[in-house]
């Protein structure tokens, strides 16, 4: 076990922030998204886990503060010299002298940056140049909040393909703050789902999808036609421009599947789908 909360209450004057009753537990190689609406606590429970806010509970872990690295949605550095002399500062070694920061400057592709002053580099160059910096600690725990706020689809994209890459092979555990779930699929095997401060619910991707989506779900556009094929079954939380069908059995799935394909009907199935899961989550919470 890397890092444990129990009890744990985060309060911003009168306003309750973070409330969470039930044990949570963080292992050696947990690969975990963080998922809820805006205000739903998210940044509150990081900042938490690093001690920069105050709380009332218990947050336990094996791991020594330098174990721990931690990429910040918004991060500003000195402007009076070019980045490579920031990073070689910061880290306190040379570039040309380590091999591990070359190997990172390399696969994020920062060569050409190196020379730029912080403010003339791109959001994207920004957000490669901090998590060089963070990888760097090589930590057992990293923090990522919000990792590509800002940025615009292919350059969001590449970058958490290359994120995805570089952890695919290694033991380090991730805590991965996102509102984009497309990122969280790639990054992370569970999911921690909080609405105004609350825990929904905490398990692997998987163990998730089947409690509040079943075996399997099908997915197709919402239309009148479809609506009235569908008239009979019941649907889904789903975005407003979707209906979704959810498929305890294979029996139930071939029969949905052979109604959409005598009709024309284009439809998309899923067995892991972390915006179905949110939804459906936060919708069996209010009941």
């Amino acid at each position: 076990m890397l890092l444990s909360i129990e009890n744990l209450t985060v309060r911003y004057g009168a306003d309750t922030a973070l409330a969470i009753t039930e044990p949570l537990q963080i292992n050696k190689g947990d690969r975990v998204g963080v998922i809820g609406s805006n205000g739903a606590g998210k940044t509150t429970l990081v900042k938490s886990i690093l001690g920069l806010v105050p709380y009332q509970g218990t947050i336990r872990t094996e791991l020594k503060p330098e174990q721990m690295a931690i990429h910040m949605q918004f991060n500003e550095y000195a402007d009076t010299m070019p980045v490579k002399y920031i990073m070689e500062a910061i880290l306190d070694t040379r570039i040309g002298g380590n091999k591990k920061l070359q190997e990172l400057i390399s696969y994020f592709e920062f060569e050409d940056c190196l020379r730029k002053r912080y403010s003339k580099l791109s959001g994207g160059q920004k957000q490669r140049f901090t998590i060089i910096m963070v990888m760097m600690q090589e930590a057992a725990l990293t923090l990522y909040d919000e990792v590509t706020s800002g940025l615009d689809f292919e350059t969001r994209q590449k970058l958490v393909e290359k994120l995805a890459d570089w952890y695919r092979e290694r033991e380090e555990s991730l805590l991965v703050v996102s509102h984009y779930y497309e990122e969280l699929e790639q990054l992370v095997d569970k999911l921690l789902i909080l609405d105004q401060g609350h825990v929904i619910d905490y398990g692997t991707k998987d163990e998730l999808f089947r409690k509040y989506c079943g075996r399997a779900v099908i997915v197709t556009d919402r239309s009148e036609k479809n609506e009235a094929l569908l008239v009979s079954y019941e649907k889904l939380a789903s975005p407003k421009h979707l209906l979704a069908v959810s498929c305890e059995s294979e029996e139930k799935e071939k029969e949905v599947v052979e109604l959409f394909l005598k009709h024309n009907v284009n439809f998309k199935r899923s067995n892991s789908d972390i915006e179905m899961i949110y939804m459906n989550a936060k919708e069996g919470s209010k009941k």
